[in-house]
């Protein structure tokens, strides 16, 4: 969740705000509180999430729902008891009906209550390229140029590249329900192989299943340079060691202080390893692979636990 989140960062280029929009989508009630915590990880501004925004410090930011503009006579008047209840965070969703007359009730509302400065619209369907250049305008004839628009709908991050290249004037992203379920990489692929047993290295030889042996260490050098090695070898110089312990006899060793602390300390690592990656990993669209060395040691015990699985012997 954290990598899809990163990605729409990416993909949004600084450009407009992100907000996480994927609470109903997500598996459950506390995999919606952590899926917010791994896109506010990443730089994203705000959750419609309360529980998560209560547990770790974050910004609730949300806006209203179709069902309540339809639950009023009018749309007018869900969006004036909107506004009244929440003037700090009058965001109307103006596409229930007709985005058009959404905008120029909006506008109204806004102009009415002198909300200019901290209000704003979502468009949440049609062209909203086509949709946010017409509200731009209109809010802009009615002197509210500082009112920002948000838009939402089943985006991602390839959504995003697309609509802040056609230069769209769009202030924020809502990302929800590809993000809450990680749509395009709905499971992380791995698989477990035994490495060690009582201090004896092990491996596996089956055709095209090889493994290497022993507990292991990632070191990486600046510019993305990675070397596969054993746990007790020394850093090389200039090297960092990526695998680091977070549990001792049932403990954990880090991060330390309030939920929200240690989201403050996940945020610092992200910004350094991401800051760290080469133009071409930051690209939406894959590439090679950068190479991973093994480290001499590595090599070395690999071809000894082959020699002997090879040859029968017990270890």
């Amino acid at each position: 969740l954290a990598s899809k989140a990163a990605r729409c960062r990416l993909a949004a280029g600084g450009k407009a705000d992100l907000v996480e929009f994927g609470f109903r989508r997500t598996h459950g009630i506390e995999a919606g509180v952590l899926g917010a915590r791994c896109a506010a990880l990443v730089g994203f501004r705000g959750t419609s999430n309360m529980e998560a925004s209560r547990r770790f410090g974050l910004t609730p930011s949300g806006t209203m729902a179709h069902s309540y503009v339809e639950t009023f006579p009018t749309q007018i008047d869900a969006f004036r008891a909107f506004a009244t209840d929440l003037p700090g965070q009058a965001i109307f969703l103006v596409d229930t009906y007709d985005t058009e007359s959404g905008v120029h009730d909006a506008a109204t509302v806004i102009a009415e209550l002198g909300l200019e400065d901290r209000a704003g619209i979502r468009i949440d369907s049609g062209d909203l390229i086509e949709e946010s250049h017409k509200a731009r305008a209109r809010l802009d004839e009615a002197g509210l140029t500082r009112v920002r628009i948000y838009v939402s709908g089943g985006l991602d991050e390839h959504d995003v590249a697309r609509l802040v290249a056609s230069g769209a004037p769009i202030d924020a992203f809502g990302i929800g329900t590809k993000l809450g379920v990680s749509a395009d990489a709905p499971v992380l692929d791995s698989a477990y192989k035994l490495v060690a047993y009582a201090g004896e290295p092990a491996m596996k030889l089956s055709a095209g299943k090889v493994s290497l042996p022993g507990a292991k260490q990632v070191f990486r050098r600046p510019g993305m340079s990675d070397c596969l090695g054993l746990a007790d070898e020394p850093v090389p110089p200039g090297a960092e060691a990526l695998l680091q312990p977070v549990m001792a006899q049932g403990a954990r060793l880090f991060p330390s202080g309030t939920a929200s602390t240690a989201l403050d300390e996940a945020r610092w690592r992200f910004e350094a390893d991401l800051e760290q990656l080469p133009d071409e990993l930051r690209a939406l669209e894959p590439g090679p692979a950068p190479a991973v060395e093994h480290t001499e040691a590595l090599r070395s015990l690999t071809d000894e636990v082959t020699a002997r699985l090879r040859g029968g012997r017990p270890g």
